[in-house]
């Protein structure tokens, strides 16, 4: 019996960093992408095409772009909040995909964009009906999926009608997010079943989980067992959202994949090079990061050369 399998988006390099006060060189956001590189990650979220002066962690999108290696076996991604964003990404002509958010809240995306929930849908659906018309991969992302730091409770309704108006301009994939990292099993459970019952088994979805409540492993696994195929995450466990209250960071990757090797899920991720990868960021950030399999290491191996205990 083939094992199964599941895909994940690394993260790190643009919503691992985007949020962190130490503003890394861009020679260090290469070495990065390099290590998830190592560590066998075939889809990475390098960089996004916002101001500056907003968010300016990511002041060098284009030298990053430029700093790419030529991987044809690698999906690199930017994330875009506009038109001017998705025009910069398709400029620098390195990038497989570009990546858009749609919130689902108006306060939350008039604070995070500039754009209320309407207007955000409109100008999604024209990028992915481009996108589609020149053959460039467009992925959408709905954020605060799960609550807003401004409204709360999210309905599912509002969600539904959200994915399904995105889902008719045919991007190549629908996500949610748990941008302030609130959900629960249950909730992701419910949310991406009635997802799947809405939007039929055509449309790929994909989860994004925040652990600022201890809660995104489980998340995580809950999303998998409802049939989602793609999860995010971000080496060391880095990351945030810059116009959310206290959304800290993303689950770690290297502690993802733990529970998924030990569910026998496969990811092709390579557990000792993401540990390598999370112990170079920490002095770099300088700070301790949130992965626990960098406190507590993996699983461990019997010594069998070691004295027995009576």
């Amino acid at each position: 019996m083939v094992a199964p399998s599941l895909s994940v988006v690394e993260v790190s390099p643009r919503d691992g960093l985007q949020n962190e006060a130490t503003i890394l060189s861009t020679a260090h956001k290469l070495a990065l992408i390099d290590h998830a590189l190592s560590a066998g990650c075939k889809r990475i979220e390098v960089t996004s095409f916002v101001h500056p002066k907003r968010v300016p962690q990511m002041a060098d999108a284009e030298a990053v772009c430029a700093g790419l290696p030529d991987r044809g076996d690698v999906c690199f991604s930017g994330l875009v909040l506009n038109p001017r964003g998705y025009d910069r990404l398709r400029a620098t002509q390195r990038l497989d995909e570009a990546g858009l958010v749609v919130p689902a809240t108006d306060t939350f995306g008039e604070r995070n964009q500039g754009l209320n929930v309407a207007d955000a849908l409109r100008m999604a659906c024209r990028l992915i009906r481009h996108g589609a018309e020149n053959h460039f991969r467009v992925q959408v992302t709905i954020a605060v999926a799960f609550g807003c730091p401004f409204e709360g409770e999210v309905p599912l309704e509002r969600l539904i009608q959200i994915a399904k108006t995105l889902a008719e301009a045919a991007p190549v994939e629908i996500a949610l997010a748990d941008t302030i990292g609130v959900a629960v099993p249950v909730q992701v459970t419910e949310a991406f079943g009635a997802l799947k019952s809405s939007l039929g088994p055509q449309m790929p979805l994909r989860a994004h989980f925040h652990d600022t409540r201890n809660t995104g492993i489980a998340n995580a696994y809950a999303a998998w067992q409802a049939g989602v195929q793609t999860l995010d995450s971000s080496i060391g466990g880095i990351g945030g959202c810059p116009f959310a209250p206290n959304a800290s960071g993303n689950i770690a990757t290297e502690d993802l994949v733990y529970m998924l090797n030990r569910s026998d899920v496969s990811t092709g991720l390579k557990m000792d090079q993401l540990l390598r990868a999370a112990e170079w960021l920490e002095p770099i950030l300088d700070k301790k990061i949130p992965s626990q399999l960098l406190k507590a290491g993996n699983f461990p191996t019997l010594d069998i050369t070691a004295p027995q205990v009576s």
